[in-house]
């Protein structure tokens, strides 16, 4: 069929395109800015291996979540976030075969009104730190169930709902009890470094 059609003078276009990749930000790609605003906060100097929660900010108490919701406006998590392991050097290398996505939730569950902030934030950290991952590549949305990618990396194992082929959780403090039955359920694989990532998809 494609000589007939170069017989005839037509161009034939190739399918070339490269697989959708979703990344998920925080707690994959990088972190320590939330738990240094904790203990700026709170005066003290928890560990990330203190907390079980998804929610770090549940420690808080109840009287003191104005105050807290006050601090975080005014403050910048992401001044203080930093790559996890090898993942700039990995992204940069799965960006040479995938179409990659970062994906990432922005709603702050203590106001939302104070979103937009954290937001702004977001995408000054991977224009600077992702400079080769196009802007309009990143999508900020609490609902990852509604990307449509075949491969998708997130630390919440809800947020890797949906048709994707590949599924990879990647480990954090909050999901580290969830067992591989949990996992196999859902058809979902645990990965707990970036080169465990390189050497599943490359």
């Amino acid at each position: 069929m494609l000589k007939e059609y170069a017989k005839a003078g037509l161009v034939v276009q190739v399918n070339n395109m490269k697989k959708r990749l979703m990344i998920d930000m925080d707690d994959v790609i990088c972190n320590g800015g939330f738990l240094h605003l904790i203990n700026e906060f709170t005066h003290k100097n928890y560990t990330i291996d203190e907390f079980s929660k998804y929610y770090m900010q549940d420690i808080i108490p109840e009287e003191k979540k104005k105050e807290w919701i006050k601090f975080f406006e005014q403050g910048n998590m992401y001044s203080h976030a930093q790559f996890i392991g090898t993942a700039y050097e990995s992204i940069k290398k799965l960006n040479e075969v995938y179409e990659i996505f970062i994906v990432t939730a922005y709603l702050i569950k203590d106001d939302f009104s104070i979103s937009g902030t954290n937001l702004k934030n977001k995408f000054n950290w991977l224009q600077v730190n992702l400079p080769f991952i196009s802007q309009k590549n990143y999508v900020f949305t609490d609902n990852k169930e509604i990307i449509d990618c075949e491969i998708k990396i997130d630390d919440k194992l809800s947020n890797l709902d949906g048709n994707a082929k590949t599924k990879l959780l990647f480990t954090a403090y909050h999901n580290k009890r969830l067992t591989n039955e949990e996992l196999n359920k859902k058809q979902v694989q645990r990965v707990n470094s970036w080169e465990q990532i390189e050497k599943i998809l490359l």
